[in-house]
Formats: structure tokens, C-alpha cells, sequence
């Protein structure tokens, strides 16, 4: 029965980190900046299961009936958090309250049981086998969480799956603990019952997932959800609202399909018809395919390769019919090559020369989208232009987060590139920012000539207002965005912050 507790331990250790990352990862989903996001839930975790620990010293009866109590609560509050968090993020006046208000109460459950294990087990063996084999199952359990997380359960279960499937791993370790000890538990026959009730709810639970998050997302969109799914990076959702279809990842609009193309024809065209050559074109990011899309219009382009993080976005954008009409089946052109890699690795790994390289990564929301922008970067991405080679790069608003548009400039520049800055309005976002930019001053106008045809919003005779800024735009100094620093990340985060209040 002892050993039977141990491997319980390893179970638990499972759960509880399994928890901690669900939380973790939804919070980087819902609030962005990964790295705040997973630093300070960790840090409320790990704190809370301090005082978990601390007030296993007041529990002094009962031990095995209060071991299941407390799984059976854990898996009910774990089961059901991310599930729980989902719904209600849109529908609460302080979502971090919430949000760490429930890490706090699954750390402090997850504190009170290893504690208690070793309690139980201490006149079954000696102490210092005791604290060996628990913390060695403790630990083993930590690797395997770790590893299945982001290898197994985020990609074919998504968050709201993993913890209603961990919570029903938490009961079943109460229900086996209630069958190995049944005649040293009080009340052994009311704590099965109530366990098998919360199976019951947790395997329902786990069974509409796809339901409940559908719900939440309902309630978070105007427009009808038509596709939605998690990948290891990001949660995709796409909705149809009359004839718009808008994509949205991790709940922020990426595209609108009534005013995309001006978008997309401003981040391609202002310069690559000014480009010299165009027959070898990079794009790094871009994995709804709109970018390329654009770039196929001119047929000098020979080979088009496009470099996107996630597997799941150029999948969907091959094969989902809307999403193939919109980028005219572009990721599927015998001229285009789509890796999925990051780009960031994939630039210091990889050879070859480009004429032209298209930069659509998101904004720098975050650190591991900030080093996107750094100086480092750039820096890489030299070795892969052509001598008269030219890169673009979006570049957030220049009206909205001023100090973040010319600290991308400040950086590019200070990677030992002449730039031209300049911006277009998309209905959807608002002005919106551009840098162009070679080893050479780059003469977009000079490309005027060699913009393809049926183009719905640039125009020859309307350059000249793209690259004029004026004065609630006008140029600003700023730091230089390298890795140790990330100072863009902090003007993004100040400046974005006072619009989504």
C-alpha cells in the first residue's frame, strides 16, 4: 500500500506543475508578454504552496481522509480553472484577481499534499528513505509534466482539455487511495460518492471542451466563431461577421478581410517594385500567406521563401477554403516554400541571399517577439541580403505608440541601414507604420512605375502622403531595442496599455 502511495506521488507532482503551466500559458493567451505572464504565476504559485505547506501543521487527524479531501478539491478547482478563466475573462472587473486568486488556492491544495504523503508514510519506512523516495517520485513527476506539456497536451489537447484530463487524474488518485486505505478512512463511503460526482462532472467537462470554449469565445467576439484551435504557440480564431472574415490570435485582431489588402499592398509593394532585383524573395512571418499573396503579382519573382513559427497557421491558411480564396491559394504556388522554423534560429542556421525580405512578425508584445526587432536580429538578417538588397518591416503605429515606430527605426539604423519610414491608414487598426530599408537610401518612388495592376489602394500619386509624417508623428529619440534591454517591448507595453484599459 505504501509503494501504491508513492506512485501517488509521482501522479500529483504531475497535476500540480501541469496546473501551474495551464495557468501560466492562458495568462500569456489572455494578457500577453509571456514572460511577466509565466514569471509572476509561477512566482504565486511556488508562494502559495509555501503556505500550503505551513498549514499542513494544523492538520494532526485524520491524515488519509484529509490526503483525499484535498485531492478531490484540487481536481475540482484544477479541473475546471482554465475552463473557468476562459469564460469569465471578459465577463470580470479584475481578471487578474481571478486569475491568481485560483493559482493561489490550487498552490496552497498543492502545498498541503506532499506534507501530508510524507506524514503517512513516516512509521512505513525510515526518514531518510522517506524524503528519498518522495521527492524522487516528486521530481520525476516535475520532468515528465514538463516534457508532455508543450510536446503532447497543449498540441492535441489545448489548455481547457489538459486540466479537466488532470483534474480527473487527481480524483482517480483519491478514489485509489479510498480503496487501498477503506477501512482506516472515516466516512470512506461519502468521500467515494462525492469523488465519483466529480468525475462525473470532469469527464462531462473534458467531453465539451470544444463547447465551452466555443461559449466563451462567443461571448469575447462580436462576429460568429468559425474556426478556432490551439496550437503550441497561440490560440487562433477566426470570425465571419456578413462578408469580413477577421483572424484573431491570442484574442488580438491580426487581419480584417474588408481592408487587409491596404495593409498588405503597403508592407509589399512601396518596396519591392523599387526593388533593382525581385527574383529571390524572403518573408518572415506572414503565415496567413497575404504577404506572399502580393509579392506573386510580379511575375520576375522566382522563388518566394516564407519562414512562419506555427505549423498550425500555414496549415489552416492552406487548406481552410475561406482563408485560401483570401490569399489566392498563394501558399500553395509552386514558387513559394514554406518552413516552419523561428525565424530568429533559422536566419543564424541557414545560407542564402535575398533581393527582397518581407518582415510581417507580430508587434513586439512580448520579449520572445521583441528580440525579433533587435539589433541582433538585424544584424542576421544582413548576411542573408543581396548586395542592393532591401528588407521591410511592419512596424506598429506611429500615432498610437510613437516611441515604438521610431525606436524600430532608431534600431534598424543603428544595425548600419539607411531607412525610409512610412505609413498608410487600415481602417481596422488605424495609421499604421512601415520601415523600408537597404545598405543603401532606398528611392521608393522610383518603383511607382512597376506596381502591378488591380491594386486597391496604392496608387503612384499617393506615395508622397505614405512618406510624409506629420507633426503628431514626426521622428522622436528613443533607445536602440537590442537583446539586453528590450527597451521597444517597454515603449509598447507603455504606450499600448492607455488603449486597451
Amino acid at each position: 500500500m505504501q509503494v501504491a502511495l508513492l506512485f501517488s506521488v509521482f501522479f500529483i507532482a504531475v497535476c500540480g506543475l501541469v496546473y501551474e503551466l495551464v495557468s501560466s500559458a492562458l495568462a500569456s493567451y489572455l494578457l500577453g508578454d509571456s514572460i511577466t505572464q509565466f514569471s509572476t504565476v509561477i512566482g504565486a504559485y511556488l508562494f502559495a504552496m509555501g503556505i500550503g505547506s505551513w498549514l499542513s501543521t494544523y492538520v494532526t487527524r485524520n491524515l488519509l481522509g484529509f490526503f483525499i479531501q484535498v485531492e478531490i478539491l484540487i481536481a475540482i478547482v484544477g479541473g475546471t480553472s482554465a475552463a473557468l478563466l476562459f469564460t469569465l475573462f471578459e465577463h470580470v472587473n479584475s481578471f487578474r484577481f481571478l486569475l491568481y486568486g485560483t493559482v493561489g488556492v490550487i498552490g496552497i491544495l498543492v502545498g498541503l499534499e506532499i506534507p501530508i504523503v510524507m506524514r503517512i508514510l513516516k512509521d512505513r519506512y525510515p526518514f531518510k528513505d522517506l524524503v528519498a523516495r518522495v521527492f524522487t517520485f516528486d521530481y520525476i513527476g516535475a520532468l515528465g509534466a514538463s516534457l508532455l506539456f508543450p510536446l503532447v497536451l497543449v498540441p492535441r489537447l489545448g489548455l481547457v482539455r489538459t486540466s479537466f484530463f488532470f483534474g480527473i487524474v487527481n480524483v482517480c488518485v483519491a478514489l485509489w487511495t479510498l480503496f487501498l486505505f477503506r477501512r482506516e478512512v472515516p466516512w470512506a463511503r461519502s468521500m467515494r460518492a462525492v469523488a465519483v460526482a466529480v468525475l462525473a462532472l470532469l469527464v462531462t467537462g473534458f467531453a465539451l471542451s470544444e463547447r465551452i470554449m466555443a461559449f466563451s469565445e462567443d461571448s469575447v467576439y462580436p462576429d460568429d466563431v468559425v474556426f478556432s484551435r490551439t496550437s503550441p504557440y497561440q490560440r487562433l480564431v477566426l470570425t465571419r461577421g456578413g462578408n469580413d472574415l477577421r483572424l484573431f490570435i491570442n484574442g488580438n485582431l491580426q487581419f480584417s478581410s474588408r481592408d487587409e489588402y491596404r495593409y498588405h499592398e503597403s508592407l509589399v509593394h512601396v518596396g519591392l517594385a523599387a526593388a533593382p532585383r525581385r527574383q529571390k524573395v524572403l518573408i518572415l512571418g506572414g503565415g496567413d500567406g497575404l504577404a506572399a499573396r502580393e509579392a506573386l503579382k510580379y511575375p520576375d519573382v522566382e522563388s518566394i521563401t516564407l519562414v512562419d513559427l506555427d505549423p498550425m497557421m500555414t496549415r489552416i491558411f492552406r487548406t481552410h477554403a475561406p482563408l485560401v480564396e483570401l490569399n489566392g491559394d498563394a501558399l500553395r504556388d509552386d514558387r513559394v516554400k514554406v518552413i516552419n522554423a523561428d525565424a530568429f534560429t533559422w536566419l543564424n542556421e541557414t545560407k542564402g541571399a535575398y533581393d527582397f525580405v518581407i518582415i510581417d512578425f507580430p508587434d513586439p508584445s512580448s520579449y520572445s517577439l521583441g528580440k525579433l526587432y533587435t539589433t541582433t536580429f538585424y544584424q542576421r538578417l544582413s548576411a542573408h541580403l543581396a548586395p542592393d538588397g532591401a528588407f521591410v518591416v511592419q512596424s506598429t503605429s506611429p500615432i498610437a505608440a510613437r516611441h515604438s515606430f521610431w525606436c524600430i527605426v532608431e534600431t534598424i539604423e543603428a544595425s548600419g541601414f539607411k531607412t525610409t519610414p512610412y505609413h498608410a491608414y487600415v481602417p481596422s487598426f488605424g495609421e499604421w507604420g512601415f520601415v523600408l530599408a537597404s545598405r543603401r537610401a532606398v528611392d521608393a518612388t522610383v518603383g511607382t512605375a512597376h506596381y502591378p495592376s488591380g491594386l486597391r489602394f496604392l496608387k503612384a500619386s499617393g506615395l508622397a502622403a505614405l512618406l510624409e509624417f506629420p507633426p503628431d508623428m514626426a521622428r522622436l529619440d528613443t533607445e536602440v531595442n537590442k537583446l539586453n534591454n528590450q527597451a521597444l517591448v517597454r515603449y509598447f507595453d507603455e504606450e499600448w496599455s492607455e488603449y486597451v484599459r
